[in-house]
C-alpha cells in the first residue's frame, strides 16, 4: 500500500493550476451516453475515480480515446444492455460513487437501468431516495434486490412530468435532467441543484440539442427532443483544489498564484477564506495569496464567534470545510465548523488534535477549533486518510507541520487529486511517496 512521506515546515512559492473539476467530469462523462455520436471533453482530470468510470464505459462498450493529456473521447454507438446486469458491473460500479449518474442516460436511451448501493468516500449515509423518486413520476418502475444490493429499474418510454425535488441533490439533479432530456413532453425540476457543474451539464446538453431553460436558477424546464448530438466541452476548474490551495498557502506562509481559477465560479469561496484573515487578490482569472506570518478570525457583526457551514449552492461547498478546519487551527481566533450533510466527515480532528490542534469536537456535526495563532507548531504524526477531502487537509497539515508525518491509504487522496506529491513538490514541497506494508 502506498503512502506519503512529508517534512513539513517548508515556505512554498510559485504558481500551480487547479486541474479540472472532478464532480463535473462524473457528470459530463456519463452524458456522453445520451448519444451515440462523438462527444470530446477537456480538462478532464487525471484521477482516480474519473479513471474508474471511464474504464467502467468502455466495458460496457462505449469507444475511448485519449489523443492528448486531459483530454477525452467517447463514442456510445455499441452499448452491450446486458452489461450491466452482471457481476462485473456491479463490483466495479459499486465502489464509485458517480456511477448513479449512469441511470439517467441509460433510461433515456435503452429504457433500463441498474443502481448499486453507492461506493464513494465513507462520511455518511447517502440516499438514493431523491433519484428514485424523481424516475418514478417520469414513468419508471423500479425493483430492489437485496442480495444484490441492486436496483433495476424500467420504462417503455419516459413521460415529462413536475418533479419537486426533496432536497437540491446535485446527482439526483444531473439524473433527472439527462433522463428528462430525451423524454416526451416538457419537465419542470424544482428544488434543483444549481451548482457550477450542474450548470455545465445544462449548456453542454444544450450544445447537444437539449432544450433546458433555468440554467442557475432552482427551477429548470427540459423539453424533451428525440435524439441528441455530439459536441466539444471544456471543463471548469475544480473549485476544491483552488480552496484546498488556498488553505496550503495560508497554513506554510506561503506565497501562491493559482492560476486559471474560473473566477466567477468559485461563489463564496474566496470570502470564507478571507473572513478566517486570509488576503486573496484576484488578477484577471489568477488568484494571488501572499505570504502571512498571521491570519485573524473575524467574528460576526455583533461580535460572536464565527461559524463556518455548508449550504448547498450558492452557499459554501461541504467540500472545503476539511480545509476550513485544519486553516483555523493556526489562525488568531476561534471557529465554528458546522458541517450540515454528513454525519462522519469531522471525525478525522482526532489525528489534529493528536498533533497538537486545539479542537472540540461538540458532536458528528460540529467543532469548535481555537487558533493557536502559531504559539505552537503542529507536530508530525502517523496518520491515515480517511476519505478524499479530510486526506488532502490532512496533507495539509502535515505540510505545515514540524518534523515528519505520514499518511496512509493515499488512494483516497489520488481518487480525488491529480499527481498532488509532484505538483506540490515543484513548489517546494518535501512529499515522498512510499510503499508501507
Amino acid at each position: 500500500m502506498n503512502a506519503f512521506e512529508i517534512r513539513g515546515g517548508r515556505r512554498l512559492s510559485g504558481s500551480i493550476t487547479p486541474q479540472g473539476a472532478k464532480n463535473e467530469a462524473l457528470q459530463v462523462l456519463c452524458a456522453a451516453l445520451l448519444t451515440d455520436q462523438l462527444v470530446t471533453l477537456s480538462n478532464v482530470p487525471d484521477i482516480a475515480d474519473v479513471n474508474a468510470l471511464i474504464e467502467l464505459m468502455s466495458d460496457m462498450g462505449v469507444k475511448i480515446g485519449r489523443p492528448s493529456p486531459n483530454t477525452v473521447t467517447l463514442v456510445a454507438d455499441n452499448i452491450d444492455p446486458d452489461y450491466f446486469n452482471t457481476h462485473a458491473f456491479r463490483q466495479k460500479s459499486g465502489k464509485l460513487r458517480g456511477t448513479v449518474m449512469l441511470a439517467g442516460p441509460l433510461l433515456a436511451r435503452f429504457r433500463k437501468a441498474y443502481i448499486p448501493q453507492p461506493g464513494g468516500d465513507k462520511i455518511g449515509r447517502r440516499r438514493l431516495d431523491t433519484h428514485i423518486r424523481g424516475f418514478e413520476k417520469l414513468g419508471v418502475a423500479f425493483s430492489y434486490d437485496v442480495d444484490n444490493q441492486l436496483f433495476t429499474m424500467s420504462a417503455p418510454k419516459l413521460i415529462g412530468a413536475h418533479l419537486l425535488l426533496e432536497e437540491p441533490s446535485v446527482t439526483g439533479t444531473a439524473n433527472m435532467v439527462m433522463a428528462a432530456s430525451l423524454a416526451e413532453g416538457t419537465t419542470t425540476i424544482y428544488n434543483a441543484a444549481c451548482e457550477p457543474y450542474v450548470q455545465q451539464l445544462c449548456l453542454m446538453l444544450n450544445s447537444m440539442g437539449a432544450r433546458i431553460s433555468g440554467i442557475s436558477s432552482n427551477l429548470l424546464t427540459i423539453e424533451g427532443v428525440s435524439k441528441l448530438n455530439g459536441c466539444t466541452h471544456r471543463l471548469l476548474a475544480d473549485m476544491i483544489e483552488v480552496g484546498s490551495f488556498i488553505g496550503l498557502a495560508a497554513m506554510t506562509q506561503s506565497e501562491l498564484t493559482i492560476k486559471n481559477v474560473d473566477a466567477r465560479q468559485l461563489g463564496l469561496i474566496p470570502d470564507v477564506f478571507r473572513r478566517l484573515g486570509i488576503e486573496l487578490h484576484l488578477q484577471g482569472d489568477d488568484l494571488h495569496v501572499p505570504a502571512q506570518d498571521h491570519y485573524k478570525v473575524q467574528k460576526f457583526i455583533d461580535g460572536s464567534i464565527l461559524t463556518v457551514y455548508d449550504h448547498p449552492w450558492p452557499g459554501f461547498t461541504p467540500d472545503l470545510l476539511s480545509i476550513i478546519l485544519v486553516v483555523a487551527t493556526q489562525a488568531e481566533g476561534t471557529v465554528m465548523v458546522h458541517q450540515k450533510m454528513f454525519e462522519s466527515r469531522l471525525f478525522f480532528v482526532d489525528k489534529l488534535i493528536e498533533m497538537g490542534a486545539q479542537i472540540v469536537l461538540c458532536d458528528p456535526h460540529r467543532a469548535v477549533v481555537i487558533g493557536l495563532d502559531r504559539e505552537v507548531a503542529l507536530r508530525g504524526i502517523n496518520m491515515v486518510s480517511p476519505d478524499i477531502r479530510a486526506g488532502v487537509a490532512l496533507l495539509i497539515a502535515a505540510l505545515s507541520a514540524k518534523g515528519k508525518s505520514t499518511i496512509q491509504n493515499i488512494h483516497q487522496i489520488d481518487r480525488g487529486y491529480e499527481r498532488i506529491d509532484e505538483r506540490l513538490n515543484a513548489l517546494g514541497a518535501d512529499i515522498r511517496r512510499v510503499l508501507v506494508t
